[in-house]
């Protein structure tokens, strides 16, 4: 359910974002939608997950949602907005920990283990809206960091950054890869953004550390 939700809700922002940014082509082809079916895509969510755990031994599961469409070009200010677009999916998975974190505190205050089922969901929800926060922040196109990154240059070197883009999920892929045989890469960009927002989380909910 918690990687249901962080998909799901992750894509509809993107498309939502765009929308009020002036693009309605994800509104148009009804991506704009909490519908988990409308954002799954058979190779990176479904194929791809099942063989990469099945040939690692369990060690590795990577995939993708179906990315929601967005027109660059129909935004009012297409790099400026483009910024926003991008961070709309992160900061949705960011607002999602926030709420896991309160379910849990809810189940806390009620008596509940850690050790619980109930309480053992939003932990979960947690992690895996922090793991998905912090990939899509890798400063690699086409992931939502890379857009960013391209958003913030100047436009000679946004547009030779831009040219990296269909090298990008097969870099992405080597990293996961690479790291999850111990040579941990991506960790040296991902552990400290994962480690500050649950030090912010457990602050502000007053939780043991997750």
């Amino acid at each position: 359910m918690p990687v249901i939700f962080a998909i799901t809700l992750h894509e509809a922002a993107h498309g939502y974002v765009a929308r009020y940014f002036g693009d309605t082509t994800a509104f148009m082809l009804g991506r704009i939608s909490l519908n988990p079916a409308r954002h799954i895509d058979l190779v990176g969510t479904i194929f791809l997950p099942v063989v990469m755990l099945f040939v690692s031994g369990g060690r590795i599961m990577f995939g993708w949602a179906k990315p929601v469409p967005v027109n660059f070009q129909a935004l009012r200010r297409p790099k400026r907005d483009m910024l926003w677009v991008a961070l709309a999916g992160p900061a949705a998975n960011l607002a999602m920990a926030f709420g896991w974190a309160a379910a849990f505190k809810v189940g806390a205050l009620s008596g509940l283990r850690q050790s619980d089922f109930l309480l053992q969901v939003p932990i979960a929800g947690i992690e895996v809206n922090l793991v998905f926060m912090a990939l899509n922040l890798l400063p690699i196109l086409p992931l939502d960091g890379g857009r960013v990154v391209f958003s913030l240059l100047p436009d000679p070197l946004a547009l030779s950054f831009s040219r990296l883009e269909p090298f990008g999920l097969p870099i992405l892929l080597g990293l996961v890869v690479i790291s999850s045989f111990g040579y941990n890469i991506l960790g040296m960009f991902l552990d400290p953004i994962m480690s500050v927002s649950k030090s912010v989380i457990t602050t502000v909910f007053q939780l043991v550390p997750i």
